[in-house]
């Protein structure tokens, strides 16, 4: 008998029928032996439909209340789930974060899961119920209110779950049938990994792959728990996502990308030591994450320089009214803001160990005609920042250069957003 934690994601719960086909797959689960605690997102666009009600009431919404508004749509999911197997002889139960143990910090919206206290989710398992839970939410220690942990936010959950209660392994269902080397659909011909490893994993989230959240692959990496990233659509088995690296570990995993991203240039920039500092802290007490930095070499007449950064586009309005804020304090002498380019991301451990990667995935652009603005590295991936209107064409480009097609398409995207 093994303990599995699943996941499903908003568009595998999109509706009644999309309901009772999870629920007939966890009935089926359980009567083979499996214990289960089931994590579910809220029914396709509801989390969107509760933001533009809030929207229509008031343009600032207070962020406590926002919280406990968009709880409100994993709490349906929840029961509904519970009802359909319940309704298939199945015992079942559902619960709320606060029910299911899982405790927060104090940051609406975007909180972080800081412990999980399972008593009720074992009790439950223990008397041979599957135990539903509510993901994106939490409660915190101190006030006991309600917060959500951001978009992605059901994954985190689920993982956090599998670790508090030593689960054999999570499973996140997805309109996917695992991990491909990209996107399939931009590139239909991408490839399904069988196994990735949590760095390349936790980099192709970081990119743009929208398979798998970011904060859920830290979460799995820092207490070991094993990934299997499968369809809610079909039997077909998915993708591992592991420690081990395999003894041949192949030398791209696949290409991201990313067209959420916006870039900031701070023009004439006094080339002084300290002014990079004083324009990062600015943006860093705007609550703005920087993701690629380009500083050009100092014009000798002027003594000027330009600094370019890459950021969420949801965060460019904030940090560039923060910067202007101190324009003259610290003396640039203008800001250009561009949220038409797109990022594309290169991931593979192999490449640790096989030189000529660089080479071939400039010469694929550059054969595209397609221009690169910026360039950011690390151990196991290349990203490149270039007009949003030539990503897709990018993406395939690089894709076909390192081999990853199939010949015959066989990514299938059963439902449309990828989560």
């Amino acid at each position: 008998m093994s303990l599995i934690v699943q996941k499903y994601g908003g568009s595998s719960v999109s509706d009644a029928q999309a309901v009772k086909r999870v629920a007939k797959r966890i009935a089926e689960a359980r009567r083979a032996g499996n214990d289960l605690v089931v994590v579910v997102s809220a029914m396709g666009d509801t989390t969107d439909e509760l933001l533009d009600l809030a929207a229509q009431v008031t343009p600032l919404p207070p962020q406590r209340e926002l919280d406990i508004l968009l709880t409100a749509g994993e709490r349906i999911s929840m029961a509904l789930l519970a009802m359909a197997i319940n309704n298939l002889g199945v015992k079942a139960k559902s619960f709320t974060g606060q029910q299911a143990g899982v405790i927060t910090d104090a940051v609406h919206g975007r909180a972080h899961i800081v412990d999980v206290v399972p008593h009720r989710i074992r009790e439950t398992i223990e008397k041979g119920q599957v135990a539903i839970v509510a993901g994106f939410q939490g409660v915190t220690a101190e006030t006991n209110d309600v917060t959500t942990l951001g978009r992605g936010g059901s994954d985190t959950t689920a993982v956090a779950l599998a670790a508090g209660l030593g689960a054999d392994v999570c499973e996140i269902y997805t309109d996917v049938d695992g991990v491909f080397t990209a996107d399939p659909r931009i590139v239909p011909t991408a490839r399904k990994l069988e196994r990735v490893t949590y760095e390349e994993m936790l980099e192709l989230a970081a990119s743009g792959a929208k398979v798998l959240a970011l904060r859920s692959v830290e979460y799995a990496r820092r207490y070991k728990v094993p990934i299997h990233v499968r369809s809610s659509f079909s039997t077909r088995p998915g993708t591992l996502v592991i420690e081990e690296e395999a003894m041949e570990q192949p030398i791209i995993s696949g290409v991201a990308h990313d067209r959420s991203q916006a870039k900031i240039t701070v023009v004439g920039v006094p080339d002084v030591p300290g002014k990079a500092a004083q324009i990062f802290q600015v943006v860093a007490t705007a609550g703005a994450n920087i993701d690629m930095i380009v500083q050009n070499v100092s014009a000798a007449k002027t003594g000027l320089t330009d600094i370019s950064f890459t950021l969420p586009a949801s965060d460019g309005t904030t940090a560039t009214t923060a910067l202007r804020g101190v324009q003259g304090e610290i003396g640039f002498e203008s800001l250009q803001y561009d949220d038409t380019i797109g990022k594309l991301s290169l991931i593979g451990a192999g490449m640790k160990s096989h030189p000529g990667v660089s080479a071939r995935l400039f010469g694929a652009l550059s054969a595209a005609g397609i221009n690169i603005e910026m360039i950011s590295t690390s151990e196991i991936r290349i990203s490149v920042v270039t007009r949003a209107d030539s990503l897709d064409d990018a993406v395939r480009a690089v894709h076909t250069a390192f081999e990853l097609d199939v010949e015959s398409g066989e990514a299938v995207v059963y439902g449309g957003t990828g989560r």
